[in-house]
């Protein structure tokens, strides 16, 4: 990039070989390698490291631009200041991608040639190491010439051997205390890969969130029609049951009982049951004008016809509570004020002038029938209104935390809902009048490899225990002691802890460490991606002395991490595992952890709870920094818009200190800056 300097219009800089003198000059001087050093106070810095999968884009640097700075900044005031990197080959992304190439993926072809990969490199992408190698080497170019300050004496894969016999010590210490469980367990899962996919594993990186629902079976002609729902507690106030009346039905046999059930979702329900078994289709019109018997009142309810249901969610058969459902109450005022709808399925208009709500909940502030109320002052004005959404979650959230059963309710009158919500939802079960449903709520979400992503009850399935109480406590003790940067997400860390429950630690394929007691499961790569911070402090003896991975066992990481053991029953040299137990002592804990915001409900979080794990509360990280993303002209960057930019070609068209000063200088930390040609330009 040329620019003319202002101040001398006849003189030209040309930016670019600047940048490239001083980012020579700073590799010959190697100023950026961090050495212990007790003279000095030292200060520690990481950032996630990269897939090398695809090239960086502007986006991408943000997050690794801010984390540099800061080790910059820290430098200047006298820290002595380690910045490290690495690359996280593990999980399947890498493995799916050299399926399409060998397949001729034209769409993945096509990607490829948009981020400057040329036909004869794309040719040789015929394993996943070849992929991965060939980004991981891009990945690291683009950091150089970006000037990022890192010391790449600890550069590692988390492929590398050196790598997985650390890991395999980390999984061992959360089995021996009890954080590694095995059972069966609702997990996002890919039909045709075979295995469980996580954030990492899907088109966008959309994590898929599993909801439990109850699926209540209404009794209608020896069969079951299972309305799914997360508000159990409401079946006092059921006024009839809805269904598609354009969408395609099932009945199926499950367990010796008969459920009829939407097309779409009796193929889940078989992922989730075993010896599903398809009776016959039917068209849910057919379904319209029957009768169902609630299961726990014993009143006799119709099944009416509504729109709104969507034979994708659930069970596609819903139950109607007009007091506490907005949505229910507006099909039934849209059904009133348009009889002849009735009149197509031979329905008698007095059916549905006859329903009434019926309250069940009571909570303070809300009126008998809570949903009236909502619906006027939110202006909504049928069931296809966006705001109807709006108006059941507020109701939903303010009848949760406020709300108590009605009297009408019988022996769970008086129970705050959060309580009779369990209560019945156990009753329920125990009787066999409802069974769970599990649903991917922030669907559809499309594995690697295409196919879409659904729930699977998966059996001698390993899991991190992150629901465990006991550990719950102990990282809100730390987090309350933690700096969070910006500090609004404090509570965002807070709920996440509150919510996380088992998490599938290991699949069947990909990249990555075999479990190392069940060589069958490869550990997922958002499970061996939270302590690495610690085995950047070794990595720079390791690499340096060459030593046999084959004797990091776990007894030396026992001593070069815990101080537990004695080294002189260890195969390796005595002076180098004191060098790496100091290094580790000298740079541990971490001073600071850089981060995108999407990163908080899962890799984050997991950053904690693991460290908490393992190590004595005094080697606990300190910050955690988080930053937003970056707009492209004030829109989305995306494949679909076209406004990708590869970070090593934004470098060639705007200097590598252009981009840096845009991308810092557009926002505050946790909001979106929005990066523009005319911006970068400007700078």
């Amino acid at each position: 990039m040329v620019v003319i300097l202002s101040t001398n219009p006849d003189l030209e800089i040309n930016f670019q070989q600047v940048e490239e003198k001083w980012q020579k000059r700073w590799s010959e001087s190697r100023i950026f390698e961090a050495d212990p050093d007790e003279s000095r106070p030292k200060f520690y810095v990481t950032v996630a490291y990269p897939y090398p999968n695809m090239p960086q884009h502007i986006g991408h640097a943000r997050t690794y631009t801010l984390a540099d700075v800061y080790a910059r900044y820290k430098r200047m005031r006298g820290y002595n200041t380690l910045l490290p990197m690495a690359f996280h080959y593990t999980g399947t992304p890498i493995l799916a991608q050299s399926k399409r190439i060998q397949s001729s993926d034209r769409e993945l072809i096509e990607q490829f040639k948009s981020v400057g990969v040329s036909e004869d490199v794309i040719k040789t992408f015929d394993s996943p190491l070849k992929i991965a190698r060939y980004f991981h080497n891009d990945l690291k170019l683009g950091m150089i010439e970006m000037g990022y300050s890192i010391d790449w004496r600890r550069e590692f894969t988390t492929i590398d051997p050196a790598y997985s016999k650390f890991i395999e010590w980390q999984f061992y210490k959360l089995k021996s205390r009890g954080y590694i469980t095995k059972g069966v367990h609702p997990i996002g899962w890919c039909p045709s890969c075979r295995n469980p996919v996580g954030q990492h594993d899907t088109k966008g990186d959309a994590e898929p969130e599993v909801e439990e629902f109850v699926a209540i079976k209404f009794i209608m002609d020896g069969s079951y029609l299972p309305a799914a729902t997360l508000r159990p507690e409401t079946i006092f106030g059921v006024t009839n049951i809805w269904v598609n009346p354009k969408s395609d039905y099932v009945e199926v046999e499950a367990g010796g009982e008969r459920l009829i059930l939407s097309k779409p979702a009796a193929k889940k329900f078989s992922e989730q049951s075993s010896g599903v078994k398809i009776i016959r289709e039917l068209k849910g019109s057919t379904l319209v004008g029957k009768y169902a018997v609630n299961p726990l009142t014993g009143d006799r309810i119709p099944v009416l016809p509504a729109d709104f249901v969507d034979p994708e969610s659930a069970t596609g058969v819903v139950m109607s509570v007009p007091a506490h459902a907005p949505y229910d109450l507006l099909a039934i005022m849209d059904l009133q004020k348009h009889p002849e709808r009735l009149k197509e399925y031979g329905l008698d208009a007095g059916v549905v002038s006859s329903l009434k709500p019926v309250p069940v909940v009571r909570s303070p502030a809300l009126p008998d029938i809570p949903t009236v109320d909502l619906i006027q002052k939110l202006g909504v004005r049928d069931q296809l209104d966006p705001k109807a959404e709006e108006a059941t979650k507020e109701l939903y959230q303010r009848e949760f935390h406020t709300g108590e059963m009605r009297a009408e309710t019988g022996r769970y009158a008086g129970m705050p809902v959060s309580k009779a919500k369990e209560e019945i939802k156990n009753d329920l079960i125990r009787s066999s009048k409802a069974f769970k449903f599990y649903e991917i709520i922030n669907g559809p979400i499309y594995c690697r490899c295409g196919a879409k992503v659904t729930v699977n009850l998966m059996s001698d399935q390993w899991f991190i225990n992150y629901g465990d109480p006991n550990w719950k406590s102990l990282v809100k003790e730390h987090l309350d002691k933690m700096s969070i940067l910006p500090e609004e997400l404090r509570e965002e860390f807070e709920n996440v802890v509150d919510w996380l429950k088992e998490k599938a630690c290991a699949r069947r394929a990909g990249l990555g460490t075999p479990l190392p007691w069940d060589k069958d499961w490869i550990i997922e790569s958002l499970s061996d991606s939270t302590i690495y911070m610690a085995f950047y402090t070794i990595a720079k003896t390791l690499n340096e002395a060459r030593v046999d991975p084959s004797l990091l066992t776990p007894e030396v990481f026992d001593y070069i991490f815990l101080g537990l053991g004695d080294p002189s029953s260890l195969k390796i040299p005595r002076h180098l595992l004191e060098r790496m137990r100091s290094e580790f002592l000298y740079f541990y804990p971490l001073d600071s952890r850089h981060s995108g915001r999407d990163l908080v409900p899962n890799h984050l979080t997991f950053f904690i709870f693991n460290h908490v794990a393992i190590f004595p509360p005094s080697l606990w990280p300190r910050q955690i920094v988080v930053n937003g993303s970056v707009l492209m002209e004030g829109k989305k960057m995306s494949k679909s818009l076209g406004n990708i930019i590869p970070l090593r070609r934004a470098i060639r068209m705007y200097g590598a200190d252009t981009l840096r000063v845009s991308i810092l200088s557009a926002s505050e930390l946790l909001q979106d800056a929005d990066f523009s040609d005319s911006l970068a330009r400007a700078t």
